[in-house]
């Protein structure tokens, strides 16, 4: 065990994931809290609220191990950390990531010092797809050295460092990724010799976990203020179309412009005077083989 510590809690999502990372951890010899975060409780335009299906198989995942689950309501911190500063990036046309906020200001800050302050844990840990290098000591330094390196997981598909490169040296010195030196297909099979398969062959969260599965569009306008603009040519500087609002699209994205003998992609968005700079099909190919002279 690392530095003597003896209690670690272990974020318990309801996946495979977070099920195996406390598996592993009392396999080592730790003592195991499970702890649930709930982060975003409110329901789908069809009454579904995840939050509930995701503790109940958290607290499925603890009864079969037999390990204590505790629950903490994060909503507020959630909504003023992440929440908000997702959808102040996408009014200046930005494309956010809201996991790497999450991480930063709630899993590995609020949930920390919770498990730390409220629960007595020496460490957290988490069902991230990463690795914490600890290396020897600097003997040269009067104090030992405690910092540690964020380092990737063995199976480089999985591998979630990048939406973890934002947490502190602080929390990362208290933390534990169990799972991070094996490949996704053993993690499901360990899930699996120990009474988990309903948690192994459950079907993966993708995306950004407060829309679910709805319609993208369709959630963001119920909290952003349409602004429409205009789609501009970048190379005649002409009108092209109209668009509701910057916020719906994101560099890259296909247009689907109608009245076009071509497709046009967004190039550039403007957040202060709402136009969005698109380049045609031809105008990318054309660059593209400049470029591989």
């Amino acid at each position: 065990m690392i530095n003597g510590w003896k209690t670690v809690v272990c974020g318990i999502s309801g996946g495979v994931d977070s099920a195996v990372a406390a598996i592993l951890l009392r396999k080592t010899g730790y003592n195991v809290l499970g702890l649930y975060m709930r982060n975003w409780d409110i329901a789908d335009e069809n009454g579904f609220c995840a939050a509930e299906t995701d503790f109940e198989d958290a607290q499925y995942t603890c009864d079969k191990l037999k390990i204590p689950l505790h629950q903490v309501n994060f909503v507020k911190e959630y909504w003023n950390n992440v929440f908000s500063s997702f959808l102040q990036d996408y009014q200046k046309g930005l494309t956010p990531n809201p996991d790497i906020l999450c991480n930063r200001h709630i899993k590995f800050d609020a949930f920390l010092k919770h498990a730390l302050g409220k629960l007595g844990a020496d460490a957290i840990a988490t069902g991230h797809y990463a690795r914490v290098g600890r290396g020897p000591e600097n003997l040269r330094r009067s104090q030992p050295d405690p910092r540690v390196k964020l380092l990737s997981s063995v199976d480089s598909v999985k591998d979630q460092t990048f939406f973890l490169s934002q947490i502190s040296q602080e929390s990362l010195q208290k933390s534990l990724f169990p799972i991070g030196n094996l490949p996704k297909k053993e993690v499901r099979e360990i899930a699996c010799s120990h009474g988990l398969e309903k948690i192994a062959r459950k079907k993966e969260s993708m995306g950004i976990c407060f829309i679910g599965s709805r319609n993208f569009s369709s959630f963001i306008k119920e909290y952003v203020v349409p602004c429409p603009g205009n789609f501009v040519d970048v190379e005649t500087g002409k009108i092209v179309g109209q668009h509701q609002g910057i916020h719906f699209w994101t560099l890259g994205q296909r247009t689907n412009l109608g009245g076009h003998s071509y497709a046009y992609f967004v190039a550039e968005i403007n957040p202060n005077n709402q136009d969005i700079i698109v380049v045609s099909k031809t105008v990318c190919i054309s660059l593209l083989r400049w470029q591989t002279r």
